[in-house]
């Protein structure tokens, strides 16, 4: 039986840390930043750990676009 597997890929330059996409996770793969900020002064948003499942709920409610999610089935 195979397994859906998502990747997170976040422009963290364009991020402003509005913590939107870190509510909408629905396995609590995403977080922001503490202590790091990017060029702009924001805290962004980073990817935990290997939890995604692909949903892209968290795309879905970036006000900015800064989230692209691929999927891929695991064996």
């Amino acid at each position: 039986m195979s397994k859906i597997k998502g990747a997170v890929v976040i422009n963290t330059e364009r991020c402003k840390g509005c913590n939107l996409c870190v509510v909408a996770c629905p396995t609590h793969t995403l977080s922001l930043t503490q202590g790091a900020v990017n060029h702009k002064g924001y805290a962004y948003c980073q990817d935990t750990g290997n939890a995604c499942i692909g949903c892209a709920s968290c795309a879905w409610v970036c006000p900015d676009g800064c989230i692209s999610v691929y999927r891929a089935k695991v064996e």
